[in-house]
């Protein structure tokens, strides 16, 4: 089955992004929390690694284990930053060799302490040109790239950066897996502009249930996601962790209703390693795959 073809049944199909602990303590709790996101019948599972590829390994060892322990496909990001293409085919090959199915090919984000992308000597300077890349290369891999409902931070305006997207799609991707969002209209209206744009694969709207409203500062900052008004009044009206936890769960959970009602494919959540929001917000919600 390739990655395209895992939206083409009924429902909505959902996914769980995950992100390489720092401990073997860490990586227990992960499969742990891996294994009860499993009723909710999952269509893979996808591993980030950390800025300039320091976490490699562990992505790659992340993954295995999932794999084993799902049976599920699994999915590696793999960013530009730092490597030449012959350290990435590297990658590839290391990825493929434990069963690895899919990439997710991204340019990357400037290492910490730059505030720009630098191509390394050899390497690449867009995600289109790791994608493809993969293709290239390793045909057989299906491949997810990045969209941005909200315009990507660096991007000059909306136009352009949709053009750049319809770029990495025309190199081979598969699907597109957004950035978060709080305001579902703004994926609606990204979605709509894709259509207009002639991107015809699977639109995957990314969804973070935020458990407290200095993460959800935080993570805006970072990827220019803004919170609705509503939601910031809602989270900082209590301080008390339990009351944040309910608001955001709250919240994706209306999102993620409000998104089924409207005839998504698929969800991909960002879920941080953790089961307890996600098995909240999906909880009796009809799902791919759900009695």
């Amino acid at each position: 089955m390739t990655l395209a073809d895992q939206y083409s049944s009924d429902g909505c199909a959902i996914s769980f992004e995950l992100f390489p602990p720092k401990t073997a303590e860490g990586i227990n709790s992960l499969c742990e929390n891996v294994e009860r996101l499993m009723q909710f019948n999952p269509k893979y599972f996808t591993c980030t690694y950390g800025a300039g590829g320091s976490s490699q390994r562990t992505t790659l060892d992340v993954l295995e284990r999932v794999k084993k322990l799902t049976k599920l496909p699994v999915a590696s990001h793999l960013t530009c930053v730092g490597s030449n293409t012959d350290q990435l085919c590297e990658y590839l090959q290391r990825a493929t060799d434990i069963g690895v199915d899919y990439i997710v090919a991204l340019r990357g984000d400037p290492p910490k302490g730059s505030t720009e992308f630098s191509v390394t000597d050899g390497g690449l300077r867009y995600a289109n040109e790791l994608v493809d890349l993969i293709r290239a290369k390793f045909g057989d891999l299906g491949i997810a790239v990045a969209g941005y409902p909200e315009v990507h931070q660096e991007a000059v305006d909306a136009k352009t950066d949709l053009e750049n997207l319809k770029r990495k799609v025309d190199a081979g991707a598969d699907i597109v897996i957004t950035q978060l969002f709080y305001d579902n209209a703004d994926f609606y209206r990204f979605r709509d502009d894709c259509v207009a744009a002639g991107i015809n694969v699977p639109i995957i709207p990314g969804v973070l249930p935020v458990t407290n409203f200095k993460q959800a500062q935080r993570i805006a900052g970072m990827c220019k996601a803004a919170i609705p008004a509503s939601l910031e009044a809602e989270m900082t009206r209590d301080d008390a962790p339990e009351h944040q936890f309910r608001v955001g769960v709250e919240h994706a959970r209306k999102q993620t209703i409000d998104l089924l009602e409207n005839g998504v494919p698929g969800i991909h959540y960002y879920v941080l390693n953790k089961s307890d929001a996600a098995v909240e917000l999906l909880d009796g919600l009809q799902l791919a795959g759900q009695p």
